[in-house]
């Protein structure tokens, strides 16, 4: 099986300047789960490179053991600071792809057409796509058969009572 991980590039919360990016567990929790199952992973984010990490997400009352695995793994660290342009991936190369959350997939990842086409041909292919937290943002634009891909449909994702507590 191979999976497509995408997390955001954008580092910056709207016009506050305060620093954001994606939520360091929400990738590291299902990278080891994924990895740990023998699933093939690529890493992309829109700029490749090393995506932001929310430094939030990163304080010691937000510490999980997945988060401690990660710092303490090589492989997994330079997979993350190595991740391929969004540009440079196709759906038809994966079985499915997860995106981990943070506030920064709701600017760069929700308006990039890059990231639109790969979802709307995961979905068009009857690929499962995964978006978690603030990630479902980026189907603002996504469309299936010329209509919004939520339409009709039932979406989970952070919700503003529980931003709230993290601001």
């Amino acid at each position: 099986m191979k999976i497509l991980m995408v997390l955001t590039s954008h580092d910056r919360l709207g016009d506050t300047g305060r620093p954001t990016g994606f939520w360091l567990e929400e990738f590291a929790a299902p990278y080891f789960v994924f990895r740990d199952a023998g699933v093939e992973l690529t890493l992309a984010s829109p700029k490749g490179g090393q995506p932001p990490i929310d430094p939030k997400s990163d304080l010691p009352e937000n510490q999980t053991p997945a988060m401690t695995r990660f710092k303490k793994d090589e492989e997994a660290r330079k997979a993350l600071a190595n991740t391929v342009a969004l540009a440079d991936v196709r759906a038809e190369d994966f079985d499915t792809v997860f995106y981990p959350g943070g506030h920064g997939p709701m600017w760069d990842l929700a308006e990039s057409a890059d990231s639109r086409a790969l979802l709307e041909s995961f979905y068009n292919s009857g690929k499962p796509i995964a978006l978690v937290c603030h990630s479902p943002g980026v189907l603002r634009h996504v469309r299936y058969q010329d209509e919004p891909l939520v339409k009709g449909k039932h979406v989970t994702g952070f919700t503003n009572g529980e931003r709230k507590r993290y601001n």
